[in-house]
């Protein structure tokens, strides 16, 4: 059961898509993708929306607090981004990583396609499967 209203998604939906304005209708379409992707796979996961001076972050997380997402799609005039949580613990044979966080490390998204890729896929199931709060089952 969704915690918020239809009318308080509605209003989510457009301050996000204002948010986005700032990119390309490119950039635009594959943060709409990577998103429908993500959502896909993590049913039940809140999006908590940030802004920064010059990007916005959509975290997926398995409740209200932004900071506790596994799975982060950034957009920024360097592209689009997807920051895994706990990254520093991920194996990562082929290097795909990028960044020196403690926490996160990230991957340049240049398709939706990336997110099928067999090992990016199974960064992306590692860290779920990592992630200290559980995600719910149902909802």
């Amino acid at each position: 059961m969704s915690t918020q209203s239809a009318a308080a998604r509605r209003t989510a939906e457009a301050e996000l898509r204002s948010l986005m304005t700032k990119f390309t209708p490119e950039q635009q379409r594959l943060v709409g993708a990577v998103r429908r992707s993500l959502r896909k796979r993590l049913p039940t996961a809140h999006e908590v929306v940030y802004e920064y001076s010059s990007s916005f972050v959509i975290s997926f997380s398995p409740n209200e607090h932004g900071y506790e997402g596994v799975l982060v799609i950034n957009g920024s005039a360097n592209g689009v981004r997807l920051y895994l949580g706990r990254a520093k613990e991920l194996p990562d044979p082929e290097k795909l990583l990028q960044g020196t966080g403690g926490k996160a490390r990230w991957i340049h998204i240049e398709a939706v396609s990336t997110l099928a890729r067999p090992a990016v896929a199974r960064l992306i199931d590692e860290a779920i499967a990592r992630n200290r709060i559980p995600f719910a089952r149902t909802g």
